[in-house]
């Protein structure tokens, strides 16, 4: 039997993109709550359109902060700061609409001297490993990622001085054997200065964006396509209302690994939606990363309000060198995977999260994202 050969694609964004722009903002804010009062419960959503910004939800700290000024210094710092963009940080309106948490959700996730910490919410979240680059993450949105990074780079270094914000990046792989080859197909878009020709654009984003990124994987039949559509002078709000949480699969996997549907943006670590996929990570990579599998995915499961996961499982997706089932004790054994724990483990309660709000949280090379660590690595070899 010939290997089989399929193509898998996924995408990235640029910070400057209008979802992206709402995730910044709400972590931006956590952070703030976080560098003043490492217990702040933060559940905080954003929406921008033409000229406004809307940012809500539930917020319980021992602190106030001024959330108009943190929502502008961060859409000027993005690069939203000129009125011909359409959208600038300094004079959009911005709306603020922030009440306490719940205390029927609040008394099931506060610890005292009688219970553990629980679970803020039901649900079930994943993790995800895969030996295709040296960040175990997969090739496709590894590309992606580094596309828009680029792109953003260029921008901000002036190196390209007609590139805006806004951008998105898409790329095509070609497996053989379930393994990557070459690149197919890439998609580069990005939003422009009005003055700047099609052919111009395109010849620079091909030598100064595209090239150094993805020269390795590129061959005479990859086909490349920059801004097909011909024109991107509107971009960011004023183009697409944003909304934070809107791009949790450029955030996770691309979507080679699955997702269990909550968003990360905006959300302080008690809510397990964000801490349990970035532990769900930590115990995927360093399964991987200690050569029990090639591949690895790892699913956990709450209640809300009670400490233990009611379920987990590891799936290799028959790559495991040893029984699943081994692996799946000694996961349970060697990680604290309740709530507590989690914080614990990665050290959570800091202010880390506005660096997580684009280009993925996940196969970054930052010594604060502790998920990305492979200090378990001895642990489970002793399997």
């Amino acid at each position: 039997m010939e290997p089989r050969k399929f193509i898998f694609t996924s995408e990235s964004v640029t910070e400057g993109h209008p979802d992206k722009i709402c995730d910044r903002i709400s972590d931006s804010i956590l952070d703030e709550f976080l560098k003043l009062d490492p217990d702040s419960r933060v559940a905080v959503e954003t929406m921008t359109t033409t000229g406004v910004v809307i940012v809500a939800g539930e917020v319980t700290s021992k602190n106030k902060l001024d959330i108009q000024d943190i929502v502008r210094n961060e859409i000027i710092d993005i690069g939203y700061d000129k009125p011909e963009y359409g959208f600038d940080g300094s004079t959009c309106s911005v709306l603020v609409s922030l009440h306490e948490q719940s205390p029927d959700i609040s008394i099931g996730v506060t610890s005292n001297h009688e219970r553990e910490q629980g679970a803020g919410d039901q649900g079930l979240m994943f993790g995800f490993a895969i030996n295709e680059t040296s960040e175990l993450m997969p090739l496709p949105i590894t590309l992606a990622h580094n596309l828009s990074m680029r792109l953003s780079q260029v921008r901000k270094k002036k190196e390209l001085d007609w590139v805006r914000p806004d951008g998105k990046s898409q790329v095509s792989v070609i497996y053989e054997d379930n393994q990557p080859k070459a690149i197919d197909t890439i998609v580069l878009s990005t939003q422009h200065s009005p003055e700047i020709s099609q052919d111009q654009l395109t010849e620079d984003l091909k030598k100064i964006v595209i090239s150094p990124v993805c020269e390795e994987w590129i061959t005479p039949e990859t086909k490349v396509f920059v801004n097909p559509t011909g024109r991107f002078v509107i971009g960011g709000p004023p183009g697409d209302t944003g909304l934070t949480g809107r791009k949790i699969i450029a955030d996770t996997y691309g979507g080679m690994g699955r997702h269990g549907g909550g968003a990360f943006s905006g959300k302080d670590p008690t809510k397990v939606d964000r801490s349990a996929c970035y532990m769900a990570r930590y115990i995927s990579k360093n399964i991987v990363a200690a050569d029990l599998a090639t591949k690895c995915e790892v699913q956990i499961a709450y209640a809300i309000g009670v400490a233990k996961p009611v379920s987990i499982m590891v799936d290799t997706f028959r790559t495991a060198k040893v029984p699943e089932e081994k692996i799946e004790a000694k996961v349970r054994e060697i990680f604290d995977t309740s709530p507590a724990g989690i914080i614990k483990t990665l050290d959570l309660k800091r202010p880390i999260y506005k660096k997580t709000s684009a280009y993925g949280h996940f196969g970054r090379r930052d010594p604060d994202f502790k998920w990305e660590q492979t200090d378990k690595v001895d642990s489970l070899g002793n399997i």
